[in-house]
């Protein structure tokens, strides 16, 4: 009788701890651009007690969170956790793709009936008219139209896409003017903050810093430095950035695109948007993503075994961390749910002569070879028009004019794609169209096929190869694990230490967050909710 009575006891207290959850005031949704799960594995032991360690261990870590779709981008990756739902579904493959129409790309934030605010009007021409699916920011606007949704992000595609199609804004940073801009898809003008925040000049403080060593060189996991160090002593050490700047201008402030001064100018213009768009300042929940895009441009250049990548996530530790006790200041302890995750990972650095698996995949000559195999069996003609994220594009105007059968076409095309060093598989369109694959590299694939988007083969190389280009030594876009497994943590209101090992799929946190802030799922959403956390909230 005891036991019976401290169970209904213990089940009462537990239901009353879930039922006191209210939805919290403010969300930030924190995305780091090619950040691999085992990061938190490898540098632990360097990072803060108030930044990712406290996330881990203070907040809900779900540690076997994997996006389940070929083709890993920022435009996908971003579009997939707020409509909670594959590429399949959403339709975002990429930054950019064909139109089968007129053969010519489609980017995916272009729209020429708006106009940049706070830069060149013509080089802001972007909304995001291309997503056909809501986004959690949409559901949440719906439901309450006094609710603040913003998306801040260096790069346009990123700030664009972060907000959905609802959003108050979304700002981006123009490397020309040194300006913090949006479009006039948001709105007539910029808001008088923005406009004193570019005039003061904020960001020349940022671009005039140098990219100094973090921690004394002994602390670091990884000693390989592609930059070389400048310095004369250990405690004053700064890295060079001349890999960074054969892949950007050196002018302007395109420095603020590419190093972490760039993640601390934008940390800053962050928290400006909190206090002057008064976010979570009232019982209407706000949704503000932030997406790191530094980060991925860093990793692509010196790789993930590098010093200057390492460097990187620990001054994102430190920001995250400021961020966390600025949102504690301003709106009080609890009243902010962050969630840190990224939106695909990174391949391993490729080297040459590595006894890991691994090779460079010439796409270009990939190109070339496919148009001179199709030219000896249906005559000469300009067969392939593009190859995007892992995607190869036929001329259809072509194969239509002559008569010819697309899916014979496809078909020969990837079985002559199997003969190139690399290529794993080579899947028709005809055949992603044409059948359901339940499970495996297949399925993968499937996910991340979208018919009016995609390609005519898809081409899933081998573990360890990446697309070959310039100035680029570690990619992303696969179906394996260091592309696909990524960091999922939420802290903060509501949330409890706990560890989830169970798989997570990242289509999963749009509905879970839906379940948190009592909205309708996103329409396109396929994903579940996350139990252990969406328990503790009573909608």
């Amino acid at each position: 009788m005891r036991r019976v009575i401290l169970s209904i006891v213990t089940a009462f207290t537990l239901f009353t701890a879930f039922a006191q959850e209210k939805p919290p005031k403010l969300v930030v949704n924190i995305v780091v651009s090619q950040m691999r799960y085992d990061y938190l594995k490898r540098f632990g032991h360097n990072f803060s007690d108030k930044g990712f360690r406290l996330l881990m261990n203070d907040g809900v870590n779900c540690t076997n969170a994997r996006y389940e779709y070929i083709g890993n981008n920022t435009p996908a990756g971003l579009t997939t956790i707020l409509s909670g739902s594959n590429p399949s579904a959403h339709g975002i493959v990429s930054d950019r793709w064909l139109d089968y129409t007129t053969n010519e790309p489609v980017y995916v934030i272009s729209d020429k009936n708006y106009f940049g605010l706070g830069c060149v009007e013509i080089l802001g021409q972007y909304a995001p008219t291309q997503l056909i699916s809501s986004s959690i920011g949409d559901e949440l606007k719906r439901h309450n139209p006094l609710s603040r949704v913003f998306s801040i992000a260096l790069e346009p595609a990123s700030g664009v896409i972060g907000g959905g199609r609802a959003a108050d804004a979304a700002f981006w940073f123009d490397p020309f003017r040194g300006n913090w801009c949006t479009s006039t898809y948001y709105m007539d003008r910029l808001p008088n903050w923005v406009d004193n925040y570019n005039q003061q000049k904020m960001v020349d403080s940022y671009n005039q810093r140098e990219w100094a060593m973090y921690h004394l060189p002994s602390k670091y996991v990884y000693t390989e430095k592609s930059e070389i160090l400048n310095g004369k002593d250990s405690r004053n050490i700064t890295f060079s950035l001349n890999r960074l700047f054969k892949r950007k201008d050196n002018d302007g402030y395109f420095k603020m695109h590419i190093t972490p001064m760039g993640v601390d100018m934008m940390m800053e213009f962050v928290k400006q948007t909190i206090i002057y768009e008064s976010l979570g300042k009232d019982d209407h929940p706000d949704l503000l993503t932030v997406t790191v895009d530094p980060f991925r441009f860093i990793t692509e250049t010196y790789g993930t075994e590098a010093m200057e990548t390492e460097d990187a996530l620990y001054r994102l530790d430190e920001n995250i961390a400021n961020l966390i006790e600025f949102t504690d200041v301003q709106l009080g302890k609890g009243n902010t749910l962050f969630i840190v995750t990224a939106d695909h990972g990174s391949s391993d650095t490729f080297r040459e002569n590595s006894r890991f698996p691994g090779g460079l995949f010439n796409v270009m000559q990939f190109k070339v070879l496919i148009n001179g195999f199709l030219n000896t069996q249906y005559g000469v003609e300009n067969w392939v028009v593009d190859y995007a994220n892992s995607s190869l594009y036929l001329n259809h105007r072509i194969i239509f004019e002559k008569g010819l059968n697309v899916g014979e076409i496809q078909s020969k095309v990837a079985a002559f794609a199997l003969q190139f060093r690399g290529v794993a598989q080579a899947i028709t369109g005809t055949a992603m169209q044409s059948n359901y694959y339940g499970a495996g590299a297949l399925n993968k694939v499937q996910n991340g096929y979208y018919p009016k988007h995609s390609g005519d083969i898809i081409i899933n190389l081998m573990p360890g190869w990446i697309e070959e280009e310039e100035n680029k030594v570690s990619r992303t876009g696969s179906i394996y694990e260091y592309d696909t497994h990524v960091p999922l943590m939420w802290y903060g209101a509501g949330m409890r230490r706990e560890t989830i090992q169970t798989p997570v799929s990242m289509t999963d946190i749009a509905p879970t967050l839906a379940r948190i802030l009592g909205v309708s799922l996103p329409d396109a959403a396929t994903g579940n909710e996350i139990i252990p956390i969406t328990q503790r909230f009573i909608k």
